[in-house]
This record gives C-alpha cells, sequence and structure tokens, in this order.
C-alpha cells in the first residue's frame, strides 16, 4: 500500500504544477512571458513560452504515466478479510425458501367458554 500512497501524491503534486503552468502561460502570448520583453537577458519571451509549453506536455505526459503505474500498484485485498458484501451474502435467508405458514384455521370455540 505504500507504493500506492506515493505514487498518487507525485500524482497530486503533478497535478497542481500543471494547474499552475497552465494558467502562467496566456493564450494570447501573455503571461508570464510578457513580463520578460528587456534585450538584453538570456531567456526571452519566445524561451518563456517553449518552455512553459514543453513543461505543460510533460507534466501531461507524466500524469499519464504515473496513474497508469498507479492503477497497477493498487493493493488487492488480503484473502483473510472477507468483504462486508461477502458476510451479508453468507448470512442471507435463501429468498427460495418457502416460509412455513399455518395453512389451516384455528378452531373457534362453541361460543359458550364463559357460560
Amino acid at each position: 500500500m505504500g507504493i500506492y500512497v506515493f505514487i498518487s501524491v507525485i500524482v497530486i503534486i503533478a497535478c497542481v504544477l500543471q494547474v499552475m503552468v497552465v494558467l502562467v502561460q496566456n493564450s494570447k502570448g501573455g503571461g508570464l512571458a510578457a513580463n520578460f520583453t528587456s534585450t538584453g537577458q538570456s531567456m526571452g519571451v519566445r524561451k518563456t513560452a517553449d518552455f512553459l509549453e514543453k513543461a505543460t506536455w510533460t507534466l501531461a505526459v507524466v500524469i499519464l504515466v504515473l496513474s497508469i503505474v498507479a492503477t497497477a500498484a493498487i493493493p488487492h485485498g488480503v484473502e483473510e478479510e472477507s468483504s462486508r458484501i461477502q458476510e451479508q451474502i453468507d448470512n442471507a435467508v435463501d429468498p427460495t425458501s418457502i416460509p412455513n405458514l399455518p395453512t389451516a384455521i384455528p378452531e373457534q370455540g362453541s361460543g359458550d367458554q364463559g357460560e
């Protein structure tokens, strides 16, 4: 169960990073990249946009792969523990059994019981 929890935490972290990277981007070329318009810097607007796009695709692939790995790492139930559903099935009354009801009407007294 430990590996499943670890992978789940990594997936959640990757999802949060994915949301932050997408929110930083602006479809019209603005966002974080618009603040880096200085000519004397090594990482310009285009390189920032390229980095953000590559980060988006990389995180998407990481989330996909980790989700598949997490599915394979799901802990399976131990044989000793039985599920509640199985316990209810074992303790259930057979619905096909016919209840044993009295078929005869009890005879009524002659009416002179108190006389």
